[in-house]
């Protein structure tokens, strides 16, 4: 009997694992096309990205309160099929002819293209919004809590990482060099890949047992809101900030190396970007390794100091600094910034773990606003990218540096839960 409960555990922590790794996939697709868009629609570099991130503000609680109603199981199996609507819609707007304009912004006459694509975007965000929400509660579930929750959630993140190297590099290697006749068509290769992996995906998931800790149970009584746990309300601001950084970093580095002038920039620019999540992987990798001896609390303190040390070396290391990469002289920065990749690689199974630790009966609750406030991926890019915009996208990982240091605050003093006298069973 042990053993039969043993080999359920292990389908289930397989299976969110596999999930984890399509919600970077998905996600990843907002800066290798936002450099198609951005030829076009000089302001919609970052909308693609915004949109797919904005999602998360409306559906992060509706997603915590359908684990409660549906359980994991039919939550995820909702959001592949959402997934899919959103890839066809993306998919779409490269059929659709670039003359058809409906109205101007910034005086650039804005075809029905782009709207589909941003409605895509949209959709696929409701997608891994659920997504998200049904794997980071379980995988900390299955592991225990602790150290142990925070092991496998930055497993799963290892293969999210995997993923997510890839849609940037295959996005380069299919588009090469960004031009005006460059489209959505060129990539659609990387969007019939994405629907397939999410059918397939919905029938491995249909077949497999997960365990449904809320399923079928009446709704517990809720005294207080998760923020009234100081730990908790500190966490969601510093996932706000994280994601910000995780989608900041690779994004601006993409669009810095693609307009450097040569032939390919574009492919190199997708390259640096795809080693950054390569880095992520690693660095999951090596946490998952030691997450049962080294505390969350002293990961996470000290990747934030080693990634803001690693910006501001870039940010003062002069562009005349190169280096050889692909037959062109590359500056030395565009190689320092995806090593945050390292840092960042454990940040968010971090947050995630010492934010919900104690939490009980609030854990779902508090997962469906961690969700919403997945959100910054969306905003704090959009405001990177205008900073870009005015003072160079070097300059706009000041911004970057800045929410660093709020996640290394939270990591010294804020993730102490100073509110265990609310009951939480």
């Amino acid at each position: 009997m042990t053993e039969t409960k043993n080999n359920g555990k292990l389908i289930a922590i397989i299976t969110m694992c596999f999930i984890f790794a399509m919600i970077s996939f998905v996600t990843n697709m907002g800066a290798p096309f936002g450099n198609i868009w951005g030829f076009e629609y000089p302001f919609a570099k970052a909308w693609g990205n915004l949109m797919n991130f904005a999602a998360y503000l409306f559906m992060g609680i509706p997603a915590g309160k359908m684990l409660t109603k549906y359980g994991y199981k039919k939550t995820a199996l909702i959001a592949l099929i959402v997934g899919i609507v959103g890839l066809v819609f993306q998919y779409l707007s490269s059929l659709v002819g670039a003359g058809s304009y409906i109205f101007t912004y910034d005086n650039i006459p804005v075809a029905l293209n782009l709207i589909i694509y941003l409605l895509g975007a949209f959709i696929c965000g409701f997608c891994v919004c659920m997504l998200n929400t049904v794997v980071n509660p379980m995988l900390n579930l299955l592991g225990g809590g602790g150290n142990k929750g925070n092991q496998l959630i930055q497993v799963g993140g290892t293969l999210n990482s995997l993923t997510g190297t890839l849609t940037p590099l295959l996005a380069g290697i299919l588009v090469g060099t960004v031009t005006k006749d460059t489209s959505m068509s060129d990539v659609a290769p990387l969007l019939f890949i994405g629907m397939a992996v999410f059918a397939i995906s919905f029938v491995i998931i249909s077949r497999v047992s997960i365990p449904e800790p809320t399923l079928g149970k009446i709704e517990p009584k809720y005294e207080h809101s998760p923020l009234a746990f100081r730990h908790c309300l500190l966490g969601v601001i510093a996932i706000f900030f994280y994601v910000g950084i995780e989608i900041g970093i690779p994004m601006e580095l993409n669009f810095y190396v693609t307009k450097l002038p040569f032939e390919g920039a574009a492919a190199v620019g997708g390259t640096l970007a795809a080693a950054y999540w390569l880095l992520m992987m690693i660095g999951r990798a090596c946490s998952s390794a030691i997450s049962g001896k080294v505390s969350t609390k002293t990961q996470l303190s000290t990747v934030s100091a080693v990634a803001i040390i690693l910006l501001l070396i870039a940010i003062f290391m002069p562009e005349s600094v190169t280096i050889s990469f692909s037959g062109h002289d590359v500056p030395a920065k565009a190689f320092l910034i995806p090593a945050c990749g390292l840092c960042t690689s454990v940040m968010w199974g971090g947050i995630f773990n010492l934010s919900v630790e104690g939490l009980g009966k609030y854990t779902e609750a508090a997962s469906g606003l961690f969700m919403t406030m997945v959100v910054g991926g969306g905003i704090m890019p959009l405001i990177q990218e205008a900073m870009a915009k005015s003072a160079g996208e070097i300059f706009s990982y000041w911004l970057v540096i800045g929410m660093l240091a709020y996640i290394l605050f939270y990591a010294l003093i804020g993730s102490k839960n100073v509110n265990k006298d609310i009951k939480v069973d």
